[in-house]
């Protein structure tokens, strides 16, 4: 450990202390980001990978003579707190000597505001308060805000305190701040990008990125893209175009001010053509897929973009002379339709216009790109299209190559050239791609591997499904408290716990698919009462999932931990054309690993690092997957895990014993 001096280059860290491999990690930040650079950081849990890249931003910030802002992405919510926490520590050391840094915490409009109108998208928090007096509580916001950091939490409380709009409030005080703290969505999906940034005052030109968890970075970017269509998806949205001129024309009449709804006319015309003309497509793409014997199929977004083309020009004389000019006339005119939405699908924020108009014009952008795919399949009997993007870097390349310099950091950015290739990182700017040592001992946290069972679909059957429960048996038996289970999915999980194997007296506390942040929450706290009662838990959850990712365990509160299977993607259109966009794009030798060797695995790495967050942390991890040691996956696997095999539960058994022989206190409260 060294201790950092006032007049160090890294004077605004966070801590008197600064850990070895964190000290790399900064002095790494800072050389690339004062050359308007990129660092690619895989650094384990524990490493303090907030306080460093924050030392890092605020030095090159502060070192610039321009006026910089810092985003720090995150896509969880739990992290906003430890930024927060960060930064409040970094304003105390430098109180005095230097100005404050001024930070604001954002998230969605709908967790900040009290009730949105999914049909004119504005909130009513303000509602009753004059512009004068707006403007003044605004303000008085702002002070409070700046005064000392303060969470999203406590902002929305302040506000509300105030009849104010917490979320638009902290958009305005955005422009006068230092840091922003936000979700990827601000600045990697287009339509968020565009609503939000200028508005903050935000370019990207004078900001630095840092991009925590960044692993999950690649698929939030291609799930920003995705779209999908059912067959009547036109029906749907002809009926929400003739709710919307029917308000129109309601509106004219009550005010005397003639509108203009031609096109909006003929938007309605159109989608009645296309709902009569489409389900001959959508029924010879079915019959196609019938004949393939296949549940999905690739098919050609210019052969479906050809059709709607088609029939759309079937209604006029002449044809454009500017392609798919009628596409984009429907897609503007499906862009203004204002209709209401019911609220019975919490997790249905679009119209049937806005996912129709959505699709087509994602279409239109990729046409000729092999870096799209359309996908032919069916849900209940429902015919669907859905497009999927292959390639993150189509869009991230431009907005990496448009900041002033990035941190991409995550436990799981393994390998982190993979992701410097995934997002296209501008390899013309400086790029330090590295990984960072443990500051953990390998004796703390050992992990065995199984080689007696699999998930393997081939090898699947009530003799492996036995071997999993008799290896869960023996950990849970053998561990003092907690335990959690993450399974390759749902229905593996379901087939264990189909059993009465349980040591007596062990409480079940499992996942359920879309569970809300609140009962998580209070699933968590449980662990902790249960704790306290000297009661064991088996926590049960997926791997990807929320418990595997998006939740800390602090306090120690997992004594152990144990991941069944590989989650790697079944064969289908989707994983077959990223395979190949792979390989043509990175060769064959990285096709398999990027497109799914190293993503399944690092899902496990995820999972065995919940309980790890501090130094003096124990844990036991168990790994039930036999596969992990035979090539590719092996390779997959960061040299720095030290691995035991185990034949089977047995040496399980005897390995856990001793461990928590050794190990048996939990490291409540300790740094």
């Amino acid at each position: 450990m060294s201790v950092l001096g006032a007049d160090s280059a890294i004077r605004y860290f966070a801590h008197n202390e600064v850990r070895p491999s964190q000290n790399e990690m900064v002095e790494d930040a800072i050389e690339t980001l004062l050359e308007e650079g990129f660092l690619l950081a895989s650094a384990p849990t524990g490493i303090g990978k907030t306080a460093a890249s924050l030392a890092a931003a605020i030095t090159a910030q502060r070192a610039s003579s321009s006026k910089l802002k810092i985003l720090f992405l995150t896509g969880r919510q739990s992290q906003h707190r430890i930024v927060i926490e960060t930064v409040q520590k970094i304003n105390q050391r430098i109180a005095g000597k230097e100005p404050p840094l001024l930070v604001v915490d954002l998230i969605g409009r709908e967790s900040m505001c009290n009730n949105v109108d999914r049909m004119s998208g504005k909130c009513d928090c303000e509602e009753g308060l004059d512009r004068g007096m707006r403007d003044q509580l605004r303000s008085d916001l702002r002070e409070r805000m700046f005064s000392s950091p303060m969470h999203v939490d406590d902002v929305v409380k302040n506000a509300r305190g105030s009849n104010l709009c917490a979320w638009a409030s902290s958009r305005e005080a955005a422009k006068s701040c230092d840091i922003v703290i936000c979700d990827y969505n601000h600045v990697f999906i287009e339509r968020v990008r565009e609503a939000s940034l200028p508005t903050m005052g935000i370019e990207l030109d004078r900001t630095i990125l840092i991009v925590d968890e960044a692993h999950n970075l690649p698929d939030r970017v291609r799930n920003g893209l995705e779209r999908r269509a059912i067959s009547r998806i036109f029906r749907d949205s002809r009926y929400e175009v003739e709710e919307h001129l029917e308000r129109e024309y309601e509106q004219a009449k009550k005010t005397g001010i003639d509108i203009d709804l031609k096109d909006m006319e003929w938007c309605e015309r159109s989608l009645k053509h296309l709902e009569d003309e489409m389900p001959k497509w959508f029924s010879a793409r079915e019959k196609e897929l019938s004949r393939l014997d296949s549940e999905d199929m690739r098919i050609s977004t210019r052969g479906m973009l050809n059709e709607i083309d088609a029939i759309l020009n079937e209604t006029i004389d002449n044809i454009p002379k500017k392609e798919y000019f009628q596409l984009e006339k429907l897609v503007n005119q499906l862009i203004k339709v204002r209709v209401e939405v019911s609220d019975d699908d919490e997790n249905e924020k679009e119209t049937s216009s806005e996912r129709l108009a959505f699709l087509i014009a994602t279409c239109c952008q990729y046409r000729d790109s092999t870096a799209l795919v359309l996908v032919f399949d069916k849900l209940l009997e429902e015919p669907r299209v859905r497009c999927f993007l292959l390639d993150p870097g189509v869009i991230s390349e431009d907005l990496f190559s448009s900041c002033r310099g990035a941190i991409l950091m995550s436990g799981t950015l393994f390998p982190p050239d993979m992701y410097a290739d995934l997002l296209r990182i501008p390899r013309e700017r400086k790029v330090i791609i590295r990984q960072y040592s443990s500051p953990f001992l390998s004796e703390r946290r050992p992990v065995l591997i199984a080689q007696d069972t699999t998930s393997r679909y081939t090898e699947r059957g009530e003799k492996n499904t036995q071997a999993i429960r008799r290896h869960v048996y023996e950990l849970v038996r053998n561990s003092p408290g907690h335990v959690a289970l993450f399974a390759q999915s749902y229905s593996m999980l379901d087939q264990i716990l189909d059993g009465d194997f349980l040591p007596w007296g062990v409480r079940v506390e499992k996942e359920l698919p879309r569970m809300s942040k609140r009962r998580v929450a209070e699933m968590i706290q449980r662990l902790y009462q249960k704790r306290r009662l000297k009661e064991k838990v088996l926590l049960c959850g997926v791997l990807s999932g929320k418990l595997a990712e998006g939740v800390d365990y602090p306090d120690n509160i997992l004594d152990a931990v144990v991941c069944v299977g590989l989650p790697v993607p079944p064969p289908s259109a989707r994983q077959d054309a990223l395979r190949d966009y792979c390989e043509d794009r990175f060769g064959r030798d990285k096709a398999g690993r990027y497109s799914s060797h190293q993503p399944a695995v690092n899902s496990i790495l995820q999972a065995i690092g919940r309980p790890i967050r501090k130094g003096k942390d124990r844990a036991f991890v168990v790994i039930l997957e036999k596969r992990l040691m035979n090539r590719p996956y092996k390779f997959c696997l960061p040299e720095s895990i030290q691995i035991i095999k185990t034949p089977d539960e047995e040496r399980t058994s005897r390995h856990a014993k001793r461990f928590f022989q050794r190990f048996p206190e939990a490291a409540i409260g300790n740094e």
